[in-house]
């Protein structure tokens, strides 16, 4: 619990980075399409940052093994969705636009694993 309370931690300031990072760093840098594409990265890096939180924090009892399954989905989700849309934004390298809906189908996943391990939450 206490490592992917931690991995949601460190997700959610890189959002926050990536986002900053966005707004001020690439503006003028990239196209507005561009821009948009690694903007969208950001909020769905957030959004699972935070369901990655709430995951971890569900990591106990007959729950812990399907929280952890969730936690790691949306962890593979962060990595495949919004990594390819950060490096795509950046680099323009089409192949990662397959990469995009596997992260995307990672993040469905995770949602329903973290609704299956509500079914099992003791609280």
């Amino acid at each position: 619990m206490r490592i992917w309370l931690m991995i949601a931690a460190v997700n959610g300031f890189l959002a926050v980075a990536a986002g900053a990072f966005a707004a001020h760093g690439l503006k003028g840098a990239l196209s507005a399409q561009d821009l948009q594409v690694f903007e969208t990265g950001a909020r769905y890096h957030m959004y699972h940052a935070l369901a990655l939180g709430i995951s971890a924090l569900a990591m106990r009892g007959a729950a812990a093994g399907r929280a952890r399954i969730a936690a790691a989905l949306f962890l593979a989700g962060i990595v495949l969705f919004s990594g390819s849309l950060y490096l795509l934004a950046l680099t323009h390298v089409m192949a990662l636009a397959f990469v995009t809906p596997i992260g995307g189908t990672a993040f469905l996943a995770g949602w329903l694993a973290l609704a299956a391990t509500a079914a099992k939450i003791d609280i």
